[in-house]
């Protein structure tokens, strides 16, 4: 969900958790207009939780192809593929044919996909 539909589903719920219920219940309500004010109010709070507890758009779809070769040395890094630090990202990782990567010292290669 990205968060623009996050926050206009927050207003959207807020708005209808407030609105109507109070209208009808500033005016003496009989035990259908407190029953449907009693069920509108819930229904927005509901909508609001889900709303609050959706994680935002990161969906992304790496692909690597046939990237060639990295060479590092001294404390380098050298990826020949996809990196995503800390595993960050929810989409697709894909890496195939990245070639070689040859790490000297205290360097690091990695050849296909670095969640690290």
């Amino acid at each position: 969900m990205t968060q623009a539909w996050k926050s206009t589903v927050i207003v959207l719920a807020a708005a209808g958790v407030v609105s109507t219920p109070l209208i009808w219940l500033l005016d003496s309500p009989d035990a259908g207009q407190l029953a449907g004010a009693s069920i509108q109010a819930a229904v927005g709070i509901v909508a609001l939780v889900w709303a609050l507890l959706q994680h935002p758009g990161n969906h992304t779809s790496d692909t690597a192809n046939r990237t060639g070769e990295a060479h590092t040395s001294d404390e380098g890094t050298g990826v020949t593929g996809i990196k995503r630090p800390k595993g960050r990202g929810s989409g697709t990782a894909k890496a195939n044919d990245t070639g070689k990567a040859t790490a000297t010292g205290d360097s690091t290669a990695v050849t296909g996909i670095d969640y690290t």
